[in-house]
């Protein structure tokens, strides 16, 4: 088991130092920050005196060099846009945020979506069964910018029960929170359903049966433990993805996290809060899908010799 996570450690950091590589190329593709810092009639002593001053004089491999050093002590430089603050300070600044939100929006996901597909398995055939497929037809047909305004229309601008943007308190987080879980309910419960159809036509699942155990025994407990694994997989996605920041809720909900500090970064050609945002989140990926692969080597060892 040490061996095998000590594989997929050296793994993690390879793929950080290849993203940092591609973070940082892709920035500087999409042009030269100093149009956006100086005015167009700017004279080129002011240009040049200013690219001095962020060190966009230099070559693009010294300025890697320079970025991946400081990286490694968080030091993501200062914001072009954000005068004074720090872009590793802004990302911090924005995650309680980001944080708060995913942490309601991955509740309302798995809250949903794993009753709805272990039910939907365990009865196959039933209306219980059709009410499933029917949440993930819905689910994954409504796009979360689409879903986003209905729900803004319906609950915030007719009934005026919800705040229609902004956060403030419990309730500003109920419209994004649903907006942004609701593909992963539709997702889950697919990917619950397919496994627990696997788990519940296998010989050990067959052998409890014959031994007597009660049915919700067979079921949840040695059903749904043999069937974690794909549902597992996604569930590392959805977590990285939602403590990153959605761009596209976060943006039509005036959200301030992570991910409307990236679109506005983006926007105003920052690229020192690009590679931090960036940085930040590929660090989540990696982490979130190494820890779903030393849960793999724990619920099935065979995993561990692959």
């Amino acid at each position: 088991m040490q061996r095998y996570i000590l594989i997929r450690l050296v793994q993690s950091v390879l793929t950080l130092i290849g993203v940092s590589i591609i973070v940082f190329g892709l920035a500087r593709l999409t042009g030269n920050p100093l149009d956006v810092m100086l005015p167009p009639d700017a004279p080129p002593e002011t240009y040049a005196r200013t690219a001095t001053l962020w060190g966009l004089d230099k070559p693009w491999y010294e300025q890697y060099v320079i970025f991946i050093t400081n990286a490694v002590r968080g030091n993501f430089g200062d914001s072009f846009k954000w005068r004074g603050e720090s872009a590793m300070g802004l990302v911090l600044n924005r995650f309680p945020a980001t944080l708060q939100l995913a942490g309601l929006a991955l509740l309302v996901s798995v809250a949903l979506a794993l009753p709805i597909g272990v039910l939907s398995a365990a009865r196959r055939g039933t209306w219980v069964d059709s009410f499933g497929k029917l949440i993930a037809l819905l689910g994954q047909s409504m796009p979360s910018f689409w879903l986003g305004i209905v729900l803004i229309w319906i609950f915030a601008v007719q009934l005026r029960w919800f705040p229609t943007s902004g956060r403030g308190g419990w309730e500003s987080m109920v419209l994004p929170a649903v907006a942004m879980g609701w593909f992963s309910v539709a997702a889950f419960t697919r990917l619950v359903r397919s496994a627990m159809l696997d788990a519940l036509e296998s010989e050990y699942v067959k052998l409890a049966r014959i031994k007597g155990l009660p049915e919700w025994k067979v079921v949840w407990k040695h059903g749904l433990k043999n069937a974690a694994i794909p549902p597992l997989t996604y569930f590392g996605l959805v977590v990285a993805s939602m403590l990153t920041g959605s761009v596209v809720i976060e943006t039509v909900f005036s959200w301030p996290g992570v991910g409307l500090l990236a679109l506005q970064a983006v926007l105003a050609r920052d690229y020192q809060v690009v590679q931090a945002v960036v940085m930040v989140a590929s660090a989540v990926f990696v982490f979130m899908n190494l820890m779903v692969d030393v849960l793999y080597g724990y619920l099935d060892p065979r995993v561990r010799f692959t």
